[in-house]
């Protein structure tokens, strides 16, 4: 399966998106109000407003962490990162098995991510299922770890059986649509920075990074 999990916030970053979130009484409302027509029939969550003073500056910190890593930049080859939002379970919520719309009212959806805010010790159930055409995996990762995946996959959120789940969302334009010239190129330029950290700077390495540069060109957007 074709996805990334990564360690994007730290202690300190979590501390801080955690109590403004508890600060917020009013700011939270029924998921479906964002949801496509066929993914609110299954949709069942709360959600900030993205017009609320906390999530503007929340999104804002997210979208910092996420365009400043190297690896995730590699990985996805951003070329616009839109649609944050932070969703909030409660015991007996969940998000049935839908797909992501391929283009919204902030850009087209090549990839999804989910952060994960609150430790996974803290509530019971609500896993990220992703699924594709021979296989599904469950998620619940650690607090400030994030995955990453290609919007094409079915996906869905198990019931919350006990505690509250609270996580950040949102959605990345990358430059190259294909799934498989993503991969090529995320080993390639993963391989060339290797080899660089290892033996150096070298004439051949020249050649992998011209290659590499080239390719982007022609298979981007």
């Amino acid at each position: 399966m074709n996805y990334l999990t990564h360690q994007l916030l730290n202690a300190e970053e979590i501390n801080f998106i955690e109590k403004e979130l508890e600060q917020e009484n009013k700011g939270w409302e029924d998921g479906k109000n964002t949801a496509g027509s066929q993914a609110s029939k299954v949709k069942n969550n709360l959600q900030l407003k993205r017009n609320s003073d906390t999530s503007k500056k929340l999104s804002l910190l997210v979208k910092k962490k996420i365009s400043n890593d190297d690896l995730i930049k590699s990985f996805t080859l951003p070329k616009h990162l839109h649609g944050i939002m932070f969703t909030k379970a409660a015991k007996g919520m969940s998000y049935g098995r839908h797909i992501d719309n391929a283009y919204m009212s902030t850009g087209r959806a090549d990839l999804s991510f989910t952060i994960f805010i609150t430790e996974k010790n803290k509530y019971e159930g609500g896993e990220l299922l992703i699924e594709n055409l021979t296989s599904e995996s469950k998620f619940k990762l650690n607090s400030g770890e994030i995955i990453i995946y290609p919007s094409t996959y079915l996906h869905s959120v198990e019931e919350v059986l006990n505690g509250e789940r609270i996580v950040c969302v949102g959605w990345i334009e990358s430059y190259i649509k294909s799934i498989e010239e993503r991969e090529y190129l995320f080993d390639l330029d993963a391989g060339a920075k290797s080899l660089l950290a290892k033996h150096g700077r070298s004439e051949e390495l020249d050649l992998i990074f011209k290659s590499y540069s080239n390719l982007l060109r022609v298979m981007g957007d």
